[in-house]
């Protein structure tokens, strides 16, 4: 099955992160493949502790404000090829692409390539994309779709990103 996550609320990570730690539970393998970002997050301490779970950062320590860097490019693909071997070396049950939508927008990575993937595997292993502006194309193809919409937001308020609860 495939799932979408989307909408320019908060919590999208969080949902397929909770979705990584009932697969681990239950003795599914998990990968999660974060592309778009680069500097580790407090998440990432207990990740590292579970049985089951396995991730990687596929981008770099900043933000992609207009135009994407060549090594934006660079890092997102070189993320994608290890996403692949791993879906086709059989030892995952649980695929996460966190803020794939991201690397689709800025077109890091080429959308057609990243549906038909998912159109081959979705039968086989479970896989969940998030991030801001899916492609209509990947939420036709999707077996569940949801939309997390901000309907208020404390930086609207002037409040900052806090350790453990943003990042």
């Amino acid at each position: 099955m495939y799932h979408v996550i989307t909408g320019n609320g908060k919590g999208k990570t969080t949902a397929a992160l909770g979705m990584a730690l009932r697969a681990a539970g239950s003795g599914m393998r998990v990968f999660i493949a974060q592309f778009v970002k680069g500097k580790p997050y407090a998440e990432h301490q207990i990740l590292e502790q579970v049985p089951g779970i396995d991730f990687a950062l596929f981008g770099r320590r900043c933000f992609i404000h207009k135009a994407p860097e060549r090594e934006d490019i660079e890092v997102a693909q070189k993320g994608w090829l290890q996403v692949q071997q791993i879906v086709q070396n059989k030892t995952v049950d649980l695929l996460i692409l966190d803020e794939l939508h991201i690397a689709l927008y800025y077109q890091l990575l080429e959308e057609k390539e990243v549906a038909e993937f998912i159109a081959q595997n979705k039968k086989d292993i479970e896989i969940v994309t998030t991030g801001r502006y899916a492609p209509d194309g990947l939420i036709d193809l999707a077996d569940l779709v949801s939309n997390i919409e901000e309907v208020k937001h404390y930086y609207e308020q002037g409040v900052e990103a806090r350790k453990g609860i943003e990042f």
